[in-house]
């Protein structure tokens, strides 16, 4: 497949695959780099090819077509082909949602309001006690904290790991920005507590940092969609919110929620160390003058 062929992990959704692909590109034989060029531009029609179709298509034979999945850490070409399957499912699954908006009648913010407070009584009702009581003992007393959860998952990630900040010390937000995501898990030892958050279709980058921190000896807690999300593997104490939206995007709603219930227990725990840290807070908010006061 390449100038040097290297093994790889294979990758578990179409993004992850162009991932994979872009930063190879430059080292692809010429043959395979026809092949790569049609998955990237016209993954809908390869998803319906046979090897031979393909093969055709981009004037190289069958068996450069198996050897450049191989290449990939795919099952063969029918490795390559579910995934570009996958992405025709995840298309559909967007414009049915949009058709699901043009036709709906009624008022959109009542059909928001109970829609997000269906999933957060879903998401509650089907947390037991012994992983709420686990995940709670971990977030208050490990000796640190990595929260981690990017794209659309970034936003309740942030808030959890903000108001967990405020409540103890050594609290890490994992963002992976500018290339710093093997610095920040570096930083993983065991005993400390790695949240890992994200939801279909999921951040590879996500799930292989909960893989890394759980084999690094730290206790992992997951947030994630259902029971066949790749994060499930990884957890300790495994969350399943519910992420049902009448609408194009998926709701965030019920991790918010989770989080900030998490905290109320984490605060609970903690006691005196956490108010003497919320009051600490407060007096280098003052002094540094952060706030507005008096519509100044």
């Amino acid at each position: 497949m390449t100038k040097q062929s290297v093994a790889t992990e294979a990758p578990e959704t179409f993004d992850g695959l162009l991932t994979l692909i872009h930063s190879r590109f430059d080292t692809l034989s010429p043959s395979h780099k026809q092949i790569a060029e049609r998955i990237m531009v016209d993954p809908e029609s390869v998803a319906f090819m046979t090897v031979s179709d393909l093969a055709a298509a981009v004037d190289v034979n069958e068996a450069t077509v198996v050897r450049f999945a191989s290449g990939l850490g795919l099952k063969g070409f029918p490795g390559l082909v579910a995934l570009c399957r996958d992405r025709l499912r995840q298309q559909a699954q967007m414009l049915r949602r949009f058709e699901n908006l043009e036709h709906m009648e009624g008022d959109l913010r009542a059909h928001a309001a109970a829609s997000d407070q269906a999933n957060i009584t879903r998401t509650f009702s089907r947390i037991d006690d012994a992983t709420w009581t686990s995940a709670a003992d971990a977030l208050a007393r490990a000796p640190r904290v990595h929260v981690m959860g990017l794209r659309k998952t970034h936003a309740p990630a942030y808030l959890l790991g903000y108001l967990l900040g405020m409540l103890r010390e050594e609290v890490d937000l994992v963002t992976g920005n500018l290339g710093g995501l093997t610095d920040a898990l570096r930083r993983v030892r065991t005993g400390d507590c790695f949240v890992a958050v994200s939801i279909h279709r999921y951040s590879t980058d996500t799930v292989r940092a909960a893989e890394f921190a759980r084999n690094r000896g730290a206790h992992v807690i997951t947030l994630t969609d259902n029971p066949s999300s790749p994060l499930a593997a990884s957890g300790h104490d495994v969350f399943y919110l519910d992420a049902a939206s009448p609408f194009v995007l998926r709701s965030m709603t019920a991790f918010t929620a989770l989080g900030q219930a998490l905290c109320a227990e984490v605060a609970q725990r903690l006691g005196r160390s956490a108010r003497d840290s919320l009051l600490e807070e407060e007096e280098l908010l003052s002094s540094f003058g952060v706030y507005a006061v008096d519509g100044r």
